[in-house]
């Protein structure tokens, strides 16, 4: 049965229920590792390092939302300011890219010569095997720099690549989206604490 063919109650139950499937998972995550990675951007944030964020479709969007959170919202009070940069804002270089060498490198070939070691990439992929993710990914363990993955399923490769990990073991696409997003503003919360 489809939604415009249910009542109002059978409607508002397949509501209530993605809700509830949220907060199961929610109810599940890993806490140890998601306050690591906090950590981790916290300690970039102290060491003036600049922080590299990037990801494809919704996960595109969410990368570029965590860049405005960060270097406005968190940083707007702060003296020492966050700095962010979200690879997928930048249009016409990563279809220059994508035209000229590769779609699987339009998130790597920004980093070369200009990534340090001391540098954070925040690759964000709901199945956790982008290939353009990836490749970002490895070669930011080539220079040395630290990698937190934000990832949904089961993690994929990008799971297995990172240092640290905020995971959504969840097999849906949605629902992983959705709490990347939470990620974000849980940190603008618990960042603004300072």
């Amino acid at each position: 049965m489809i939604y415009a063919d249910m009542n109002n109650e059978e409607q508002k139950n397949l509501i209530k229920s993605y809700f509830d499937r949220e907060i199961e998972v929610i109810k599940r995550l890993n806490l140890d590792d998601i306050n690591a990675a906090v950590q981790a951007i916290w300690a970039a944030y102290k060491q003036d390092a600049t922080i590299y964020i990037f990801g494809n479709g919704g996960s595109a969007v969410t990368a570029s939302h965590f860049v405005c959170d960060f270097n406005k919202g968190i940083s707007e009070k702060k003296e020492k300011k966050f700095n962010f940069v979200c690879l997928n804002d930048n249009y016409s270089m990563m279809m220059a890219i994508a035209n000229d060498i590769s779609y699987d490198d339009i998130f790597r070939y920004p980093l070369v010569g200009k990534l340090k070691s001391t540098d954070l990439v925040i690759g964000i992929s709901g199945s956790g095997n982008s290939k353009n993710v990836i490749r970002a990914v490895e070669y930011a363990k080539e220079i040395g720099a630290h990698i937190i993955g934000i990832t949904g399923y089961h993690g994929g490769k990008l799971k297995e690549l990172a240092d640290y990990h905020m995971d959504v073991m969840e097999d849906d696409m949605q629902i992983s989206e959705d709490i990347h997003m939470v990620f974000n503003h849980m940190m603008y919360f618990v960042l603004n604490q300072e």
